[in-house]
């Protein structure tokens, strides 16, 4: 029984090996899941800091609503205390 080059191409896997694709393919998904898990982390340390801006967005309105009344009181205030 002699060894032909099919059989010769058979037992030498090159890159088109199923067994090799897999294992390529299951070290991709590994690495894609990695990458995916820290995207999730990001997004909800994003989502944490966009809420912390928004309640210093809604302080810092009141804050300036509340300058905008003093401001238009003191200058009542004032308009009051000038002789006519």
């Amino acid at each position: 029984m002699t060894i032909s080059e099919v059989d010769v191409d058979r037992i030498i896997r090159g890159p088109h090996d199923l067994e090799e694709q897999i294992d390529k393919l299951k070290k991709q998904v590994v690495f894609l899941q990695g990458k995916c898990r820290k995207a999730g982390e990001a997004i909800l340390d994003l989502e944490v800091m966009r809420t912390d801006f928004k309640k210093e967005i809604d302080r810092l309105s009141e804050e300036n609503d509340n300058l905008k009344v003093l401001l238009k009181a003191k200058k009542e205030s004032d308009e009051n205390r000038q002789p006519q």
